[in-house]
């Protein structure tokens, strides 16, 4: 089993690409009748999926490996939590599976990076959702504590009122495109002219 390439991802940060070159991995493997190998990489290809958030092949993942190497690899169960809490929308469990176990080196750095990833992923949700919400629920949402949340939204545009510890979101800009190409104007000219008649 030659893990040379899935070494290499991992060392120059290339993490989205764990799931694919780990399910390749299996299936050269399974078309030897290789099933459930020795010193397979659990933890890596299971994160590797979580980290490009595919909860189904994940979970498919997760229901193909023996209850052996689940119980056998606590890592491997520590990271499933993960995948749990982004299947419900979790976002204070997520952060708390991030940060609620002691990783191995190799799976700290794909972590650390996949907090950062998730932690903009729901600041963008929150742009996007609200025009005002709470500190606390902001921290709650990002994972951090409440001065941290006002750090982390302040640098961002966002204002704060200190008596009410409300913050005002500050939006993107909307960007409408003004261009319409001819086909599309064609179109919609047929389609008008078909509700006339």
């Amino acid at each position: 089993m030659d893990l040379t390439e899935l070494r290499q991802a991992i060392l120059s940060n290339n993490f989205h690409q764990i799931a694919d070159i780990c399910d390749d991995l299996e299936l050269q493997l399974a078309a030897q009748g290789i099933k459930d190998p020795e010193g397979w990489p659990y933890s890596i290809h299971l994160l590797g999926h979580i980290y490009i958030q595919d909860m189904n092949n994940a979970r498919f993942l997760w229901r193909r490996m023996s209850s052996s190497v689940k119980e056998s690899q606590p890592e491997v169960i520590a990271i499933w939590k993960i995948g749990q809490c982004m299947w419900t929308h979790d976002y204070a469990g997520v952060h708390g599976a991030l940060c609620g176990f002691n990783w191995s080196l190799e799976v700290q750095q794909i972590i650390t990076a996949l907090s950062e990833n998730y932690r903009k992923k729901v600041f963008e949700l929150l742009v996007a959702a609200y025009s005002t919400i709470s500190v606390a629920d902001t921290a709650q949402f990002l994972g951090t504590t409440e001065t941290d949340a006002i750090t982390y939204t302040l640098q961002r545009g966002w204002t704060l009122d200190n008596e009410l510890q409300m913050l005002t979101v500050k939006g993107n800009p909307v960007v409408v495109d003004q261009k319409l190409d001819s086909s599309r104007l064609q179109n919609l000219t047929e389609y008008v002219f078909h509700l006339e008649h």
